[in-house]
């Protein structure tokens, strides 16, 4: 180690930390650290005026005054180095050399340490690179200034690089903060274009609501018309209670006949129609039949191609002597694949005859009490009523009523069930021509009038100038 570094430990060893001169009376307290005996006591009792309890200025630990005893080891050490003519440290003034007394005016780059011109001519430093304090200071502030300068340029580019990360991610919130802007003004569009479809289609449906309101006022006057001549006529003598004019005769409801066919596009593959689409039979074997969205993939059923979103229509169907079958109308949007659950909640108004009981699909299932097997099934459908019924042609009976509500296109539903090996079969028996009854919307006839109610079907088909009404005989013998 060089002198000039013994050096300066000597003379921190001897110089008061408070006062920075050599110790005058020097005294240690409790935490071991000397002090001039002045210095202490003023910051003692400066502090005791502040605080309650006094710190050392060196280790900040707690002492007391009745606990400073003098140093006197210390003290001899300070005479000792003041004999030698060293002073403490000074920046304006130089240090002495202790070996020449001289002034260290050069640096010795060889031992790193400072020396006197006594020095530089001595053995131990005529061969060593001597420089002047300053040129050694200037080589210094040279030497650190290059180390300072590489680290600036490193912090420069951390700079750059820092910059170029936040003009990226500026960039990066512009451009989407422009894709949402894009996405927002393409969801106003559609937003927009949803809203016209919606005001289009509700102006849609109070048109026809209108219609249908003017309909049924145009019905409620032509019915409390026949209310009042019917209630006339009960106040008359039975002599012309009896007498019936044209007016009101049973041939006066105009019937127009639309030609019904099934809808092969919805045939379950199993099932077989005829070729004018008019019967319809199950076997056991499936057809190669595209797997369209309309068709029945797993229950054998198939629709009518017509379609009713309004009015009265009434059909009849041969059913025979089949011991399993379905009857009724569906909703167009019904789901055709997977099974199928006959139930007004998933779009079915139908009845059935299942192992010998016939039931209706109301939730839950309804058991019908019929005591006349029907070959022949009547439907009726009220569409603004809400209502189908079905009748047994056979006996000309009511079987049942469903009332629900509804909306959008209903088709005819049927169902010849499984083959079950020849067991739900019909044996043919006679050609029936298919036809759709249509009744006028306001009839003109009382009688016809109440017969187009529920009620009132069956006792209608007597006064039926042709016979058959018959839609469909599609229930054929299963194969």
């Amino acid at each position: 180690m060089s002198s000039n570094l013994q050096l300066e430990k000597l003379l921190e060893e001897v110089v008061c930390p408070t006062c920075r001169s050599y110790f005058k009376d020097p005294v240690s307290i409790d935490c071991g650290h000397n002090f001039c005996r002045v210095c202490i006591t003023e910051h003692y009792e400066k502090m005791e005026m502040e605080t309650e309890e006094v710190f050392c200025p060196q280790c900040r630990k707690n002492i007391k005054n009745e606990n400073f005893q003098t140093n006197r080891q210390l003290a001899r050490m300070v005479e000792n180095i003041q004999q030698l003519g060293i002073k403490p440290e000074d920046p304006k003034k130089q240090i002495i050399c202790r070996e020449h007394e001289d002034k260290l005016k050069l640096f010795c780059e060889d031992d790193g340490e400072v020396i006197c011109l006594v020095c530089d001519n001595t053995q131990e430093h005529r061969s060593h690179t001597l420089v002047s304090i300053e040129q050694a200071v200037l080589m210094y502030f040279t030497k650190n200034g290059l180390t300072y300068l590489i680290i600036l340029l490193i912090f420069m580019g951390l700079f750059v690089h820092f910059y170029s990360l936040k003009e990226r991610v500026k960039c990066q919130r512009q451009r989407i903060l422009s894709e949402f802007e894009k996405l927002q003004l393409l969801l106003n569009e559609e937003k927009e274009l949803f809203l016209q479809r919606l005001s289009e289609e509700e102006r849609e449906t109070l048109k026809k609501l209108n219609e249908n309101v003017t309909k049924l006022s145009q019905q409620s006057s032509s019915l409390q018309q026949l209310i009042s001549e019917i209630q006339e006529k009960c106040l008359q003598p039975a002599m012309e209670l009896l007498k019936v004019t044209p007016a009101l005769g049973t041939d006066s409801v105009t019937l127009s006949t639309v030609d019904v066919t099934l809808d092969p596009d919805t045939a379950n593959p199993n099932l077989v129609l005829s070729e004018d689409r008019k019967r319809v039979r199950h076997r056991d074997t499936r057809q190669d039949l595209p797997d369209n969205p309309e068709r029945f993939d797993l229950c054998p059923c198939v629709l009518g191609t017509e379609g009713f979103t309004g009015g009265r229509h009434y059909w009849e169907v041969e059913v025979g002597d089949k011991t399993d079958w379905d009857l009724g109308v569906c909703r167009e949007t019904v789901s055709r694949k997977g099974k199928v659950t006959l139930t007004p909640r998933n779009g079915y108004w139908a009845m059935w005859l299942w192992n010998g009981e016939y039931k209706a699909n109301n939730s839950p299932s309804t058991l019908l009490p019929v005591s006349v097997r029907p070959s022949r099934v009547g439907i009726f459908l009220d569409y603004e009523a809400g209502e189908v019924s079905f009748y047994n042609v056979t006996n000309k009976s009511h079987l049942l009523t469903i009332a629900d509500t509804f909306s959008g296109m209903l088709r005819p539903y049927f169902s010849p069930y499984l083959n079950k090996e020849g067991k739900n079969s019909s044996s043919p028996h006679r050609s029936l021509h298919p036809k759709l009854l249509i009744c006028s919307p306001i009839p003109q006839s009382a009688h016809l009038a109440r017969a187009l109610t529920p009620g009132g079907i069956a006792q209608w088909f007597e006064h039926w100038p042709a016979k058959p009404r018959v839609v469909s005989s599609i229930l054929e013998e299963a194969t």
